[in-house]
């Protein structure tokens, strides 16, 4: 509880007129004793006026307020929650409301103010914005009511426990499925390459076309019907498609408002979708964090449902990739065939490490390393150079990017298709390579 600015002004003015009253007695300026008396009543009736006020503002029932808010927020976008507030009072009431918003959420339009009428209930808001993803507690809801006479401000805590998740922002998939793939990949940016030759899985018979090759003609059929019968084929499906998540310390570079980490996360996730709409089954497995995840590969649009609740509150840590441990896990879970898609930030100190890793991987499964460089760094080596510590830290830009190229071309050498990408392309860059390979069935 607080005094009010009224309660401060009237205490303010009665103070000034008792302390001019005081000095004109002190210059022995005869002052009407009426005037000291009424002066003391005042504050003595101030006092008592404030002292009942107060109690009553004790008394007076607290509003009850409800939170309407959704069960899961999409990261970076910008959500409405609403306050249903209402009071027992026969009187309006004029109130402040501040909501308790969990760290890692940004808000606008907080403290809210509203005047609460008999006997309706008043609906608030104000928006939302998460800055990370994850699970988030709301607990406390905290209320200024004004006393009676509002000589007082009262801070009243209410206890409104509510749960919501913060997703990876996919509400243009969902709103995506209505459309073809094809439709919903050229709006993203991705550029499908024209088929090369047939997929890999037996779809039908049918009648020999002009324009089919003749290794298409299946012999026995055509000696049977008596006419030139080819085979149809599909892109292969039924392919399994596992990521391998780094989490480390390496992946917590910023670019822009998300990290690696995240735009890392989001590729994934975006493949996923695209693969499981091309019917083929996709899994993950995460290293470096603090706890581990394996998700195995399934396939199904229920899927990508999964994906989502098992990697939601996923982030990055301190540790450093251990990628032979990484490899060893993953292939003890992992026995079938299958692409695997390692997304990290390759450096050049994981020279060794990361190659017999990758070569232990791809003895049984197809490997895709998407690496994520660094914005800045590009900034960095076309920006001019003027100075003395711009051009030290031109050449230790350049120097470690020919690092990286080298760890790329020993990676390729080795049969390894290499990703290298900043962070806002590589979703696009992802997808463009597992279609182009899907076309050409030449998946795994």
């Amino acid at each position: 509880m607080k005094p009010s600015r009224l309660l401060l002004i009237w205490l303010a003015i009665l103070l000034a007129i008792g302390i001019v009253l005081g000095a004109l007695q002190a210059l022995d300026v005869e002052v009407p004793s009426s005037l000291l008396s009424i002066n003391w009543g005042l504050l003595l009736a101030l006092f008592a006026l404030s002292l009942l006020d107060a109690l009553r503002l004790k008394r007076l029932p607290s509003p009850r307020v409800q939170r309407q808010m959704p069960g899961s927020l999409a990261l970076g976008r910008w959500s409405e929650i609403r306050l249903d507030v209402e009071h027992d009072l026969d009187q309006p009431l004029a109130i402040q409301l501040f909501d308790h918003v969990p760290d890692g959420l940004s808000h606008e339009n907080l403290p809210l103010s509203t005047e609460l009428q008999p006997g309706q209930r008043s609906l608030i808001g104000y928006r939302l914005r998460p800055l990370k993803r994850g699970h988030f507690t709301f607990e406390t809801c905290e209320l200024n009511l004004p006393s009676p006479f509002g000589l007082w401000s009262g801070k009243r805590l209410l206890n409104i426990t509510d749960h919501t998740r913060v997703y990876p922002d996919f509400a243009r998939l969902y709103g995506g499925q209505l459309l073809a793939v094809d439709n919903w990949l050229s709006q993203l940016g991705v550029r499908q390459r024209q088929r090369r030759g047939q997929g890999m899985e037996f779809h039908q018979l049918r009648e020999f076309r002009e324009g089919d090759s003749l290794r298409q003609i299946d012999w026995k059929a055509t000696a049977r019907h008596r006419t030139p019968i080819a085979r149809e084929y599909e892109d292969e499906r039924d392919q399994q498609i596992v990521f391998l998540l780094d989490c480390g310390r390496q992946m917590r570079s910023q670019d822009g408002e998300l990290s690696h980490f995240d735009h890392a996360l989001n590729a994934c996730l975006l493949l996923s979708y695209v693969a499981l709409r091309q019917g083929d089954a996709v899994g993950l497995s995460t290293f470096a964090s603090d706890q581990p995840r394996f998700i195995a590969p399934v396939k199904g649009a229920g899927q990508l449902k999964v994906l989502l609740n098992g990697v939601y509150d996923l982030d990055s840590t301190r540790r450093s990739a251990d990628y032979p441990a990484a490899v060893n896990q993953l292939l003890a879970r992992q026995k079938r065939r299958a692409l695997v898609v390692l997304v990290t930030n390759v450096r050049d100190k994981d020279d060794e490490e990361l190659l017999n890793a990758v070569r232990q991987l791809s003895q049984l499964h197809r490997v895709l390393v998407a690496s994520l460089r660094e914005s800045t760094l590009e900034d960095r080596r076309h920006s001019q150079v003027q100075t003395i510590e711009q051009a030290l830290e031109y050449c230790a830009t350049v120097d470690y990017l020919n690092a990286r190229s080298v760890l790329h071309e020993k990676l390729s050498a080795q049969g390894v298709q290499v990703i290298d990408a900043p962070p806002s392309e590589l979703s696009t860059d992802v997808i463009s390579r597992y279609l182009s390979w899907k076309k050409s069935g030449a998946l795994c």
